[in-house]
């Protein structure tokens, strides 16, 4: 007994201090064998003392029946001299064969402390086994959801490798360059273009961050260069063009059903008339903008000369004049920046400035810069890049109102009214809806980066009429 009591209090120690150091499952579940063989064990000796007990039960009725007997039948003195009932101690000895001396050798009160106590290891063991399982399960789920979010990090890279891997692909492979048989669909398209014109947008803020402009000194020629077109062999062609744009180009489209207001910013109004020819989108576009400070002469100048160009046209790669005609018009070849998975294009054409004077005194003067392809043996067209044909017309109008009192006339009483067209015919292969889109973007980005920096320019210059 004292050493089962022993060892169920020891394995109950064990127990209390494997659970404050947080013993592995394995070495709890050993503790619980431990504890069912030292139950089973005890087990037995309650069941022993209870079947003893129930002996002695049977044992004592048996002796009360047997003393009744003897008292109705026999006289109260045997022949050996004992009496039955002459003393506890008599009747005692009499019977004392019958007492069960099993009992006699089993503590009922240790051996019931001693159950106790193992079953309350048992219980705090198995406690123990729960909160575990519990805490290896919480693990076991925290390590799934790891390798879960693992996973998905892993399957995120393995898409976009292959979506760089594709767009790789596509510099090499002429499946995937513009085309119609193209592989990008019209969205993918799109969305290469949009975030090619972003990458150059950021580009050309950076570097105009940076940039210190040159102030460079290039004096107007003389007004009278550029009232006729000079004398060369365009000088027809010049003519016509010139006159094209001042009969229909500065008409009025706001009524008109064809033209569609696409833009609208401010002073600025930028129409477009949809016209597709054998699938290739040739829309007209026409801008219409007014901006205080500056002349018609100052607008026109800036954009007809070359020595500017790269100051505020930011889609140009590279340019030079091919061949100076007079000293109001030149050939000029230029490519322009590659916004993939469009191919590149250039473009050779003739531009030309000129002043128109008003029938009238009270209409103003106009001035005008037409540029439109030419061809010409110094610029053939190349496989490297699409040839594009162009169109387009620059005319401003200088309105002037008149100072307070005897003031001289400043850049506060001016404004030039603007016309801007554009009829381009990009050459190649492109969906509609990208060259729709991208022209709706940059042309009004185009013309208000071109006036501020005129403006900028001509800020506390004299003016130039």
């Amino acid at each position: 007994m004292l050493s089962l009591t022993s060892a169920t209090s020891g394995y109950s120690a064990t127990s209390t201090s494997s659970f404050k150091k947080g013993h592995s499952l394995r070495e709890k579940l050993a503790e619980m064998e431990t504890f069912r063989d030292i139950l089973c064990r005890q087990v037995d000796t309650l069941q022993k003392y209870f079947d003893s007990c129930a002996d002695v039960s049977k044992d004592e009725l048996q002796r009360d029946k047997i003393v009744e007997d003897d008292e109705d039948d026999f006289p109260n003195t045997r022949t050996d001299g004992e009496f039955l009932h002459n003393s506890n101690g008599s009747k005692e000895k009499l019977f004392q064969s019958l007492n069960p001396k099993g009992i006699n050798g089993i503590d009922f009160k240790g051996e019931a402390i001693t159950f106790k106590a193992t079953t309350a290891g048992i219980l705090a063991t198995l406690s123990h086994c729960i909160d575990l399982m519990v805490k290896r399960e919480d693990s076991w789920q925290k390590r799934l959801d790891k390798e879960m979010e693992k996973r998905r990090r892993i399957e995120e890279s393995y898409i976009s490798a292959l979506n760089e891997l594709k767009k790789k692909s596509h510099f090499g492979g002429p499946d995937y360059e513009e085309g119609p048989n193209s592989l990008i669909n019209e969205d993918e398209f799109f969305d290469a273009v949009e975030a090619a014109l972003d990458r150059q947008d950021k580009i050309e803020e950076q570097s105009q961050a940076e940039k210190t402009r040159i102030e460079r000194s290039s004096p107007p020629p003389p007004e009278d260069i550029y009232s006729t077109s000079g004398s060369h062999r365009f000088s027809d062609k010049v003519e016509e063009m010139v006159q094209n744009h001042m009969t229909y180009s500065l008409q009025d489209v706001g009524g008109d059903a064809n033209w569609q207001l696409v833009v609208e910013e401010g002073e600025m109004k930028v129409y477009r008339r949809e016209v597709e020819e054998n699938g290739i989108v040739l829309d007209p576009l026409k801008a219409t903008h007014s901006v205080k400070g500056v002349t018609g002469h100052e607008v026109c100048h800036y954009f007809w000369d070359t020595m500017y160009r790269n100051d505020w046209e930011t889609t140009i790669e590279n340019f030079n004049v091919v061949e100076r005609l007079s000293d109001n018009a030149a050939i000029i070849y230029q490519t322009h920046k590659r916004v993939w998975p469009a191919s590149q294009r250039d473009v050779l054409y003739l531009s030309a400035m000129r002043k128109i004077l008003a029938n009238n005194e009270n209409d103003p003067d106009t001035w005008l810069v037409c540029n439109f392809s030419v061809d010409h043996d110094e610029a053939q067209t190349s496989s490297r890049c699409v040839r594009a044909k162009i169109n387009i017309a620059m005319i401003c109008q200088t309105l002037v109102s008149p100072p307070e009192g005897d003031k001289e006339i400043s850049r506060d009483n001016i404004l030039c009214k603007i016309t801007y067209v554009a009829n381009v015919n990009p050459g190649g292969w492109a969906p509609a809806s990208v060259l729709r889109a991208v022209a709706k973007r940059e042309y009004p980005k185009f013309l208000k980066r071109f006036t501020s920096y005129v403006q900028e320019k001509t800020s506390g210059k004299p003016i130039l009429f």
